[in-house]
């Protein structure tokens, strides 16, 4: 009887543990669809396990839930304003250093107009609201760290884009640079010198910046809405940065390259890939009876294929029209009145997903967004990559590097470059055999993703932040860090060490040369008295 009820004590206590309802802050104020669409998964996963969640975004849940209370960022940032959507489609890869400073000036701009709205104005206000946890994309947007000040509670990030150098900076590591790549580099860990010099360079000019001028606009802006709402003077965001709990990291051995980590820092690359659930009706026969195969074609959430150019669209219809597969193309705009080839069809949405999971997929042409690639990757599709903008283009040279994807620049796309690629992908071999030992390595994971986040995020609520998960480092100044004052004490000592040596030397050879000079001076004196009498 004892040996019976012992299991069940124990599981009813496991049970009890994890029916406990925290009260969960999210927050997203980036803009762009896809970004929330990836921390929604985190959210959802939380209200399904018995939470109470409160969201901060610039999109409503599609599914309203008893537990969940919206926060909407109203009117939502409009990024066009500052980059409009048809310069982008005329945009060429300048530098990484470029691309830091987009990021940097979205990530100032964002934030400002999300914390200006009424509605999060009012949550800065609030006096009875209480957070077991804060969970906030980790994007550019450190002043609402500064809620995790107000509410004292522990703060998560989540890493859309992947590891960043300051993401290990605040879990105490210092990123090795010879063998590590910065976010927006393609490289791998096996940099030749020019690599390692530009890696170098670029990532000092980052960590620079980043101090002293990025971090202390971040400052200001904190310090502008939350003055006045919270007691006693506020800290300065770098220690917010370092109080961090734990980093969830969009981010998979399969495709990024090694790195030194801590336990903080967790992998949840693929989190949002779901089973494949079963296609409409008219799609499932669209996919079963192509006797060539599909290609799926799709740019994303942010950029819409409603806003190519009328002579790109001709220019794709022309290339599709070539092919002897059919082609699946998410247009938004379903009523226009371009006259398609026989086997193109176009929908103003479909879901991506359970389009890919089908065995009759035979490519898959993307814009390289980071979730995007990594679907295609998990389906084992050979993947047409046309990168704009952002991580894009780091995304496309990597899975182009690995062997299961080619890369074209939409600027000089022609119909021939597209037809030639989308041949090559489909017909040579070497691509679908490289994209599904990709999916192989993508796919074998010791856990579901989504559930181990979930358990490290209630992780951190149970135990207080979880303090232990990251380093000291975190907190030592750089000189500590490194030894440097370790070895200005060895150089000092060994230094000390040369001086008394010499030192001593200088007094025993003294000591050893005056009874020799006494000696010479007596027989100097006898010498000249021997003399005198003489």
């Amino acid at each position: 009887m004892q040996r019976q009820t012992l299991p069940l004590l124990l599981a009813a206590a496991l049970l009890s543990s994890t029916c406990v309802a925290y009260n969960i802050l999210f927050m997203c104020p980036f803009p762009a669809p896809s970004h929330w669409m990836w921390m929604e998964h985190f959210s959802s996963e939380l209200l399904r396990r018995g939470h109470n969640v409160t969201t901060l975004t610039n999109h409503p849940v599609k599914q309203p839930h008893p537990n969940l209370t919206q926060i909407i960022i109203e009117p939502h940032f409009n990024i066009t304003y500052y980059y409009r959507k048809e310069d982008i489609f005329k945009m060429h890869f300048s530098s990484e250093f470029a691309n830091l400073n987009v990021y940097w000036h979205v990530g100032l701009l964002s934030s400002e107009h999300a914390l200006a709205q009424p509605a999060v104005k009012a949550l800065i206000a609030s006096k009875h609201l209480t957070f077991d946890l804060i969970v906030l994309e980790q994007f550019f947007h450190e002043s609402f760290l500064m809620f995790a000040h107000k509410f004292k509670c522990p703060v998560v990030t989540l890493g859309t884009m992947g590891y960043a150098d300051n993401m290990d900076h605040a879990m105490g590591l210092l990123t090795p640079w010879s063998f590590v790549p910065h976010l927006f580099l393609s490289h791998t860990d096996r940099m030749d010198f020019f690599e390692r010099a530009c890696n170098t360079y670029l990532s000092l000019y980052d960590a620079v910046l980043r101090r002293w001028y990025y971090m202390p606009r971040m400052q200001e802006m904190a310090e502008k809405y939350f003055e006045g709402f919270i007691e006693g003077p506020l800290p300065q965001l770098s220690e917010l940065v370092q109080n961090i709990s734990l980093m969830l990291i969009n981010s998979h051995r399969a495709m990024d390259a090694p790195r030194p980590s801590m336990p903080g820092l967790v992998n949840v690359g693929g989190i949002h890939i779901k089973p494949a659930k079963p296609l409409p009706k008219d799609l499932q026969s669209y996919l079963d009876n192509s006797t060539h195969g599909v290609i799926y074609f799709s740019l994303g959430s942010y950029l819409q294929s409603t806003d190519i150019p009328f002579e790109k669209i001709q220019l794709l219809l022309n290339a599709f029209a070539r092919l002897e597969q059919n082609v699946l193309w998410k247009f938004e705009n379903h009523d226009t009145n371009t006259k398609l080839p026989k086997n193109v069809k176009i929908y103003k949405w479909l879901p991506q997903n359970d389009i890919l999971a089908h065995p009759n997929l035979k490519l898959f042409i993307t814009h390289g967004g980071i979730f995007s690639t990594q679907e295609g990757i998990h389906w084992g599709k050979p993947l047409l990559c046309i990168p704009f903008f952002g991580d894009q283009h780091r995304n496309a040279m990597k899975v182009t590097r690995a062997g299961y994807a080619r890369t074209l620049s939409f600027d000089t796309i022609t119909s021939e470059d597209l037809v030639h690629n989308i041949r090559m992908l489909i017909n040579d071999d070497i691509y679908k055999r490289k994209a599904m030992e990709a999916s192989r390595l993508f796919r074998d994971n010791p856990t579901i993703a989504l559930q181990e986040a979930s358990f490290w995020l209630e992780y951190v609520i149970r135990h207080n932040g979880a303090i232990h998960l990251k380093s000291h480092g975190a907190y030592m100044p750089l000189y500590q860090y490194l030894l440097l004052d370790v070895l200005a004490g060895v150089v000092l000592f060994l230094f000390l060490v040369v001086s008394l040596i010499a030192f001593l030397g200088k007094v025993i050879s003294r000591l050893m040369l005056s009874p020799r000079r006494k000696a010479r001076s007596s027989e100097g004196v006898s010498k000249k008295t021997i003399k005198k009498i003489d």
